[in-house]
């Protein structure tokens, strides 16, 4: 098992925690099958009434897909298999509160997650950064994604810039990516506090207005995502190309923070 699922039946609060800390919670094809299970199943469990997404360790919430996933895409340039497109609760039909937990990195397609969460509680070390288009890639889906929760300019400047900025957890909550900064030590305290109030709430009120916020936008975003694919297909490096940008990658400290 590739994540930690904990509930706490007494308060109504369910952590699920990416435990793959070793390879700084990236998410291969085992974790995004689990994530989609584990969305589903919470429809159906009346003592879980709202959630808290975490990563394991200090260093990262999330680096996006797994460099050694291998997915086998159709030749077709109108289509485009991307394992993360259902790894997030509302692509899953979950309209139960989710409070992400942002523990360190979150990065590429950490933001299909952190797009799908009603809000983000944030460590103050924690940093955001898309790097795609520094490894000749589309940064589509995560693009769309941030782009419905930041200015228009800080999100397209995150998705521009890839590894050469950071952007810091303070200026997440400046720009109001981020609602909640806690102290690393603090971090899962706080996100369970604020997990803990929605699950105390009327469940059928709570998911109501989950479901009412979610469909001020949901027009716009199903939009913008049907472009993904043929957007990607067009623009994406060959994957071998895409490797040798990754491995040449400068060590140590290649970026500027923000």
């Amino acid at each position: 098992m590739t994540l930690r699922v904990e509930r706490d039946k007494a308060a109504g609060v369910a952590v699920v925690t990416l435990d793959r800390e070793r390879r700084h919670n990236a998410i291969d094809l085992e974790t995004a099958a689990e994530l989609a299970e584990v969305w589903r199943r919470f429809r159906f469990e009346d003592e879980v009434r709202a959630v808290v997404l975490t990563g394991a360790g200090t260093a990262a919430f999330c680096t996006g897909i797994d460099r050694g996933a291998r997915v086998p895409q159709p030749d077709s340039p109108y289509s485009v298999d991307d394992p993360l497109v259902a790894i997030g609760p509302k692509a899953n039909d979950l309209w139960k509160p989710v409070v992400a937990a942002v523990n360190g990195m979150a990065c590429g397609g950490a933001f299909y997650l952190l797009g799908e969460a009603e809000f983000i509680v944030s460590s103050s070390s924690a940093t955001y950064f898309d790097p795609h288009t520094a490894y000749g890639m589309v940064s589509a889906y995560e693009a769309v994604y941030m782009a419905q929760r930041m200015p228009f300019g800080e999100a397209a400047r995150m998705s521009l810039m890839g590894t050469a900025e950071r952007l810091s957890a303070r200026r997440a909550y400046e720009i109001g990516l981020v609602s909640e900064l806690a102290e690393p030590g603090e971090l899962l305290g706080a996100a369970l506090r604020a997990a803990g109030t929605l699950a105390g709430f009327p469940t059928e009120a709570v998911q109501g207005t989950v479901r009412a916020l979610w469909s001020a936008k949901q027009a716009a975003l199903q939009q913008a995502l049907a472009q993904a694919p043929a957007l990607i297909a067009l623009g994406n490096l060959p994957p071998d190309r895409q490797a040798d940008l990754f491995a040449a990658r400068p060590p140590g400290r290649e970026f500027r923070l923000r």
